[in-house]
Parts: structure tokens; C-alpha cells; sequence
């Protein structure tokens, strides 16, 4: 009876702590909160409009701010608004850890390899980064998992704690410039020094290089099919990371012209 009884006062203690009036209260903290970081949002966007070289910056900022507002924001709704008792906050915060470790141990993994990525920072809101198959820029790094836009502007969602185990490359590591590969092909007989004042004469014009920063090359004999080229690996840095795209296209569509103008030799197939 006794067992009994406890069991009946403590669901009495908790439809008592989930009253009407509580339940409102805490519906409208929610929505408060979820305005809070609307206007957050709205504000960093603006901003990063008037200051597009800070983006990276106010983007990382953003990101940390929302996330403190949810986790202390709901922490505080819940206190604040339900007040339970000291022993009753302690017996529902062990149950509570318990049946989460059992039942959600995936998500918590990935709520602390969030944690994780905001304070080591392997990467940043902002950056272009290789993971797996998947290139693209990091627009969000939320609680449970990573945000990235592809080139191709697909949204891929990744959960943070794939980052934790796995490897990924960042290609410009908070910067807002990057450095911008590009190939070229000619024959083995092209005059190499002449195909490497052309190239950087294009790289160097394009209007979206960032030259406070060298270009260079990488020169190789490759065989490409049947084929065996000289491969002009070229080497040089957009000045924005959102350009990354367009600078590649200007840089290859510029130099196919001139080399066709200019009569540059192309690879020959290999004899049988």
C-alpha cells in the first residue's frame, strides 16, 4: 500500500506542475522563443548584407547564439514556469537521463559531437568542405547535425557525430578566399612556357582572383584514356568562396578560347 501510495502522490505532484495555466505559459515561452531567434536571423542576414567581407563571422556568431537560446531558453521555461520541487527535479532528471541513453543514445552522440564541433571548430559556418562524396558549403551547425549546401544547391543533413569519427577537409578554414584548382590538357610537343603565360594572363584578369595571393602550377605528363597529355595543374585563389564556381568557368572558358585562337596543340591518342 505504500508502494501504492507514493506512486499516486507523485502523479498528483506532476498533473498538479502541468496545469492549464502552466501549459499556456509554456506555449508561449516556445513561440517567444522561436520569434527570439526568427529576429535573430533576420538581423544576421541584414547585417551580413551591409558587411558581406564579416560573413563568416557574423554566421558563426548566429549560430552560437541560437543555440544558447534554445537549450537556456527551454532549461528556464521549464523552471521557471512548472517550478517543481528539488526532489522531484532530481528523480525526473536520472529517469530522464536513463530512458535517453537507452532510447536515443544516437541523437545524444550527436548532441555532444555539437557541442564538440562549436568549441574545437574543425570547421566553421561558412566554409567549403569535402565529407565523403559530399562538397559544399557549411550553412548550419545545429544540435543534432550539420547543414551543407552542394554546389548543385542541394541542403545534405549530416549528423555532427559523423564529423566526430570521420575525416573532412576544409578548403579555406574560416578565410573568406580559397585556393580554386583547375586542369588542362595539351600534347606532349606544346610549348610549356607559352601555355603558362597564357593560363596565368587569364587567372590573373579574371575579376574574381584574389591576387594578394600566388598562382601557380603543377606540371605532369598523364595519361588521360588512351591518351598521354601534358597536365597543366593550375593553381590560384577566388577572392570570395561564394565566386568558387563562376571563377572556375571563367578561368576554363577563357583559356579554351585562347588555346584554340592560338593553335595550342591538344593531347593525340596512343598508337596501337
Amino acid at each position: 500500500m505504500s508502494e501504492n501510495g507514493d506512486i499516486v502522490s507523485d502523479l498528483a505532484v506532476v498533473i498538479d506542475l502541468f496545469n492549464a495555466y502552466a501549459i499556456l505559459l509554456l506555449i508561449l515561452g516556445g513561440l517567444c522563443l522561436w520569434a527570439l531567434n526568427w529576429g535573430l536571423n533576420r538581423l544576421g542576414h541584414s547585417l551580413m548584407e551591409r558587411l558581406p567581407s564579416r560573413r563568416f563571422l557574423i554566421l558563426q556568431f548566429i549560430t552560437l547564439i541560437s543555440f544558447l537560446i534554445y537549450t537556456l531558453g527551454t532549461g528556464a521555461l521549464i523552471l521557471g514556469v512548472l517550478n517543481p520541487p528539488r526532489e522531484f527535479i532530481l528523480a525526473a532528471a536520472g529517469s530522464l537521463a536513463v530512458a535517453l541513453g537507452f532510447a536515443l543514445k544516437d541523437v545524444v552522440a550527436s548532441l555532444v559531437a555539437g557541442l564538440l564541433l562549436l568549441f574545437d571548430r574543425p570547421f566553421q559556418v561558412g566554409d567549403r568542405v569535402q565529407f565523403g562524396d559530399t562538397y559544399g558549403e557549411i550553412v548550419a551547425i545545429g544540435l543534432r547535425a550539420v547543414r551543407l549546401q552542394t554546389l548543385d544547391d542541394n541542403l545534405v543533413t549530416i549528423p555532427n557525430s559523423l564529423f566526430i569519427t570521420d575525416a573532412v577537409a576544409s578548403g579555406n578554414a574560416g578565410a573568406l578566399d580559397m585556393m580554386v584548382v583547375s586542369d588542362f590538357h595539351v600534347a606532349l610537343d606544346a610549348d610549356l612556357e607559352r601555355i603558362e603565360a597564357l593560363i596565368r594572363e587569364v587567372v590573373v584578369t579574371s575579376r574574381y582572383a584574389y591576387l594578394k595571393k600566388p598562382v601557380s602550377f603543377a606540371i605532369e605528363e598523364v595519361q588521360v584514356g588512351n591518351t598521354l597529355a601534358i597536365r597543366f595543374r593550375t593553381k590560384a585563389y577566388v577572392l570570395d568562396v561564394r565566386y568558387e564556381t563562376a571563377f572556375r568557368s571563367d578561368v576554363v572558358t577563357r583559356v579554351t578560347t585562347l588555346f584554340r585562337e592560338r593553335g595550342i596543340p591538344r593531347p593525340r591518342l596512343l598508337c596501337d
